[in-house]
């Protein structure tokens, strides 16, 4: 059965050229390891990039985008599926429905929010599916700080911080992906055969 990404990312480009072209190698990844790539919907920025990249590469692209952003983030028009949604919460949840791993670019507070979220559902265990942060020419560096500080003044577990899985680009991300998922395949096999799963 086909695995899907969701890539949490921009409607901006970046400084960078390494930020389009990490989205570009992501796209093109996801598609030639043979999986799905759910993503925000949009033709502009690393959004833009990741879902070009994918289909040029024979993915399938799934799209999900508010119906207020049609315009400023331009739908795109070639995806195996847009799914066009009234709010911003309807698009997290149909994106999160959709997928069985979540990774995030470098991207701004909408991209925060995506990939936040989906870490507070890991967090309460609502999902099990793995979260990926991209950690692209170190962009990420001060959030992993910040949240280091957290670990230390008692307001987040430590074992809850580790559930971000950090990667420094779009390969070594879904090598990531796909080790949790062997794994998890493991443990559901022991469950399977009556093993006790720690």
């Amino acid at each position: 059965m086909k695995k899907w990404v969701c890539v949490f990312c921009a409607s901006a480009e970046g400084e960078s050229w390494e930020y389009m072209e990490q989205a570009r190698v992501m796209g093109r990844a996801i598609a030639g390891r043979g999986h799905g790539l759910v993503y925000g919907g949009a033709t502009v920025g690393t959004m833009g990039a990741v879902a070009d990249a994918a289909l040029r590469a024979g993915g399938e692209v799934v799209g999900v985008i508010p119906d207020v952003l049609m315009e400023r983030e331009l739908g795109h028009a070639r995806l195996t599926e847009l799914h066009v949604v009234r709010t911003m919460h309807e698009r997290k949840a149909l994106m999160a429905e959709r997928a069985d791993a979540f990774v995030a670019l470098p991207g701004g507070f909408g991209t925060l929010d995506e990939f936040i979220e989906i870490l507070t559902w890991a967090q309460l265990r609502i999902h099990t599916k793995p979260c990926v942060l991209v950690n692209v020419l170190g962009y990420y560096d001060g959030l992993l700080e910040f949240l280091e500080t957290a670990v230390a003044r008692g307001f987040l577990k430590r074992e809850n911080f580790e559930l971000i899985k950090v990667a420094g680009n779009a390969d070594v991300a879904l090598d990531a992906v796909e080790r949790a998922w062997a794994a998890e395949g493991e443990v559901a096999g022991d469950a399977r055969m009556g093993k006790l799963v720690e």
